[in-house]
């Protein structure tokens, strides 16, 4: 596989994995949800970072590549490969308590951590990377009482990743409408790849309605419903 600057592997992640990477704790069980190749795992194996690690995928040619990894590099006493659906792939005896799932849409993120939620019991933290669909995650999270502790904005070969930390949390609490947008630490932040991120988008959305208006019966809830996005980003970036 190649990235802008040559080869990823497990000895190479991409700026966009080496985010995710970096939140988790020392010594962590891990299970990485929808690992490809394995390479997230194997890195932290590599670095001592991990004590022990559970490759989950879904389709059988990543989940082969997985055990060919580990395989190559000798970590099949830190890490397990297994060919699953989300979360099944973890058992009770893995005493997981980090689990990743990077590179898949948000919506699909909180199908996989809705399917099985008796595996969630015992972990201290999930470290996300959806590809879209970041505020309905975040909404999940929320009514999951799982809190937000850091997030990170990651621009690489011309996309913008978000990576979102969070921990279970006793007390209830909430998120504005504006937090689950943009993200509450990514506002405090604010920046410069916050900045494009949300630029793009405002030129998208504008030209999606105009398309709307355009049509032969132009749809007012929709419209409304579209301005008032657009005003929403207008208000950040202002």
């Amino acid at each position: 596989m190649l990235r802008g600057n040559g080869i990823v592997d497990a000895q190479n992640l991409s700026q966009r994995l080496t985010t995710v990477a970096k939140f988790v704790p020392q010594g962590a069980r891990v299970a990485d949800i929808g690992s490809d190749h394995g390479y997230l795992p194997a890195a932290l194996a590599l670095q001592g970072q991990i004590e022990y690690a559970v490759a989950g995928e879904v389709v059988r040619g990543p989940y082969e590549n997985a055990v060919s990894e580990i395989k190559k590099l000798d970590l099949a006493k830190i890490i397990q490969a297994r060919l699953a659906d989300g979360l099944a792939a973890i058992k009770d005896s893995d005493r997981i308590d980090t689990i990743t799932i990077a590179g898949i849409g948000g919506a699909l993120i909180t199908q996989i951590l809705d399917a099985h939620p008796e595996k969630l019991i015992g972990v201290t933290r999930l470290i996300l990377q959806p590809n879209v669909g970041e505020a309905r995650l975040r909404e999940w999270l929320m009514n999951h009482q799982f809190q937000i502790m850091a997030e990170r904005m990651v621009a690489e070969d011309g996309h913008i990743y978000e990576v979102i930390v969070a921990e279970p949390s006793i007390v209830p609490f909430r998120y504005s409408k504006y937090e689950l947008t943009f993200g509450p630490f990514l506002l405090e932040q604010r920046s410069p790849v916050f900045a494009q991120k949300w630029q793009n988008e405002l030129q998208r959305q504008e030209n999606v309605l105009q398309q709307i208006k355009r049509a032969s019966k132009p749809p007012v809830a929709k419209i409304k419903q579209q301005e008032k996005y657009i005003s929403l980003i207008r208000e950040v970036l202002n």
